[in-house]
């Protein structure tokens, strides 16, 4: 005997799917971009969207809870952490001094995830705010050959960086939700 909650979804057509195909905001129903670099854009959009997803329905302890001992990430945890990761790849793109670290110390993004509202909104203002910084500074650079920062990353490596870093986290997410309240999708 478990107590563990009953697994469940939202989807009625696909059992093993996070929501129904008319009701996924991820699915535009028309054929993929056009080209390399919109294909990217919309891989990375469509993950940091499922993140939202996973996160969505949730109060501040559940967002919070690190349901998968021992380990110490949590779904807020994610969020922070994505958050700085956005601001890292400023770092590596720009010649400049690199910005400070947002949550101070090495896994401060996980630390600091706690369950309360102010937490969860400032992670989200903070997630919001990085994104849309590295996405400017990255929209002058249309090149994805062209090679950025100190260490000369390409604009192609860098976007698959992020697209990757977002799967794999998302995937994380599967798991941390289903531990809170059991709901399971892709």
């Amino acid at each position: 005997m478990s107590d563990q909650g009953e697994r469940w979804t939202l989807a009625t057509v696909y059992p093993d799917m996070w929501a129904d195909p008319d009701d996924d905001p991820r699915t535009s129903g028309e054929n993929g971009p056009e080209g390399e670099l919109a294909t990217l854009h919309e891989f990375l959009s469509d993950y940091r969207l499922t993140l939202r997803m996973k996160c969505e329905g949730l109060d501040p302890e559940q967002l919070a809870r690190r349901s998968v001992p021992p380990s110490t990430m949590s779904l807020l945890g994610l969020v922070r952490h994505l958050a700085e990761v956005e601001r890292d790849w400023q770092n590596w793109i720009t010649d400049g001094d690199p910005l400070p670290k947002l949550y101070g110390v090495r896994d401060g993004d996980f630390d600091g995830a706690v369950a309360e509202q102010a937490a969860v909104d400032g992670a989200y203002a903070d997630l919001e705010r990085e994104q849309a910084a590295t996405d400017a500074a990255l929209a002058a650079h249309q090149d994805l050959g062209e090679r950025l920062g100190k260490d000369r990353i390409a604009v192609r490596e860098l976007m698959v960086h992020r697209i990757e870093e977002y799967a794999r986290h998302c995937g994380h997410a599967d798991l941390l939700r289903e531990c809170v309240d059991g709901r399971v999708g892709q």
